[in-house]
């Protein structure tokens, strides 16, 4: 059974001009939020639970979803304090020990898991970034691979134009984040510049895996906008 962690818990500034009041994962698009259209996704794909580390407007998620969606479990990891990215990481997955995968709330990244799932399991990996090719100067961290797919270099915000760049899904092992525990105090802290940073200094090796799937962001309002086109069909 796969679980799938949705990193929910962001203020969603950039976003607010278009969708104020509102966590940006629950955004609408066509009169559905967001994130119902990435757990869509997934659940054809095979995830059979999810947890959301939310924090901002948390109860918007729990009155919109309860318990459950489409009869998948929901768990929720409520943050009393802005942890971040990392830090909601590390809260939410805190007891885990199965392999699992971590998705942005506000990026849709079409790749596919069975394949994701093997290339992880094949390369013994513990840490696994889904990758595609960017159609953005610098909005993305960009990435380099070796021809074994490991990870050679990662810059943030320095990506350029038809780069491999982090598509905000990831597989996991739990043993991965065991650098970041420090008791169960969470501070706040940025998973790809601060977690991933820190794994690579203590000698941990990421791998990528690419999709040719399509990729959306809705965290500015130029591509929440562009959003309604690319999930029509869904």
């Amino acid at each position: 059974m796969v679980n799938a962690v949705i990193l929910a818990g962001g203020f969603g500034t950039r976003l607010r001009e278009a969708v104020p009041n509102i966590p940006k994962p629950m955004a609408p698009i066509r009169n559905r939020p967001f994130l119902e259209y990435l757990m869509d996704y997934w659940i054809v794909q095979g995830v059979r639970s999810f947890t959301l580390s939310v924090g901002y407007m948390a109860e918007v998620f729990i009155q919109h979803f309860g318990d459950k969606y489409k009869n998948i479990p929901i768990y929720y990891a409520i943050e009393n304090k802005p942890l971040g990215t990392g830090g909601g990481l590390l809260f939410a997955t805190e007891g885990l020990k199965e392999t699992f995968l971590v998705l942005n709330g506000d990026t849709y990244c079409e790749v596919s898991l069975t394949a994701l799932q093997t290339f992880h399991r094949e390369n013994s990996s513990n840490w696994t970034f889904t990758l595609f090719r960017s159609n953005k100067v610098g909005r993305y961290m960009g990435v380099k691979l070796n021809e074994s797919g490991k990870i050679t270099s990662l810059q943030s915000g320095k990506g350029r134009l038809g780069d491999l760049a982090n598509g905000g899904v990831y597989m996991m092992n739990p043993s991965a984040l065991d650098h970041a525990r420090h008791g169960a105090d969470y501070e706040k802290k940025s998973l790809e510049d601060e977690l991933v940073t820190e794994f690579v200094k203590l000698g941990g090796i990421l791998h990528g895996f690419e999709t040719a799937g399509r990729f959306i962001d809705i965290g500015v309002p130029e591509d929440y906008y562009r959003a309604s086109d690319y999930l029509q069909s869904l």
